[in-house]
């Protein structure tokens, strides 16, 4: 049976907030938790980005549930290294409930200190190098590594967890979920894509977890939960490459302008219909999801979380 998480947007809301949510969810009966790495939100109008590291430490004081990032990209912004490190001492924190999730990243958080940002199939490259280097460092010794993208000398990390951090990797298209299946320890998506789960399972994934993330928009009011869905999230009807290539939220701003209202309204449950949020999460489960990570894009949490644990829950199980 697949497990129920919450998917924690920093994107969206401050450090505060998603401690709130986060206990929230637990008390609800979500099973785990999802967390965004972001440096920017995808528009201004969501308008938040606290640096996910420092809010996971929060998050293992706060919350007993399993966190996972979804996703960092351990090949520009930060290097390897450091994410090695921070991945390490939030395994500790978790006592081993922590999953590193990884992907190539989008321009629009790693283009920050002026890296160029290069085809597709070179960031995977890096991405791979870069989980190469990460399992070296967890290992424990004193490594030096020589990559065609990374070096790292005489480096060793001292605070480690008892069993070794799972890596997740995500994929979006063909090309990187063959490369989570062969070098990943479980599948990151955000559709109910059942051709790209099977991608995956015969590219090595077979037996691997395999999560996924979607939003809805919980209110009472439909057309308001609609216009806040529209408002802060239109960036997720934008087609191809442009959420990779794209680099400024207000690009994002600009182009989320040509996205129709109505595709909103038929991606994402808008309102407080029951039967309409649980179709959206049952597609995934449909689709072979394992875990699925739900986020609420509207204000009233307290009306999410209660018809949450209430009904929707309960109808999933």
């Amino acid at each position: 049976m697949a497990s129920i998480g919450y998917f924690l947007s920093c994107e969206q809301f401050g450090p505060k907030e998603l401690i709130d949510q986060a206990k929230r969810a637990e008390a609800a009966g979500f099973e785990r938790l999802w967390i965004s790495d972001h440096f920017h939100p995808w528009n201004d109008e969501q308008g938040q980005s606290p640096f996910v590291w420092g809010v996971i430490g929060a998050l293992s004081e706060a919350a007993s549930l399993p966190v996972t990032t979804a996703v960092t990209c351990p090949t520009f912004r930060i290097h390897p290294a450091i994410i090695a490190q921070a991945a390490a001492t939030a395994a500790v924190q978790l006592n081993g409930r922590f999953v590193l999730g990884v992907g190539s990243g989008e321009a629009l958080n790693e283009h920050v200190l002026a890296d160029h940002w290069p085809s597709v199939g070179v960031r995977l490259e890096m991405l791979e190098e870069a989980v190469e280097l990460i399992r070296k460092l967890h290992a424990g010794e004193e490594i030096s590594f020589h990559g065609t993208y990374y070096e790292v000398q005489e480096a060793r990390i001292y605070t480690l967890p008892a069993e070794t951090v799972p890596i997740y990797v995500s994929g979006f298209g063909p090309q990187a979920t063959e490369l989570a299946g062969r070098i990943g320890d479980g599948y990151i998506t955000t559709t109910p894509d059942a051709d790209l789960i099977r991608v995956f399972r015969e590219a090595g994934g077979e037996g691997k977890p395999v999560q996924a993330g979607t939003k809805v928009c919980w209110d009472r009011d439909a057309e308001r939960a609609l216009d806040i869905a529209h408002r802060t999230w239109g960036n997720q009807g934008l087609p191809g490459q442009l959420a990779q290539t794209l680099p400024r939220p207000r690009d994002f701003m600009d182009a989320q302008t040509l996205v129709p209202r109505e595709s909103t309204a038929k991606a994402v449950a808008c309102g407080d219909d029951v039967d309409a949020q649980v179709a959206q999460a049952r597609s995934y489960l449909e689709a072979g999801v394992d875990e699925l990570y739900v986020s609420q894009m509207g204000h009233d949490m307290e009306g999410f979380f209660t018809a949450w644990e209430k009904d929707v829950l309960p109808a999933l199980r």
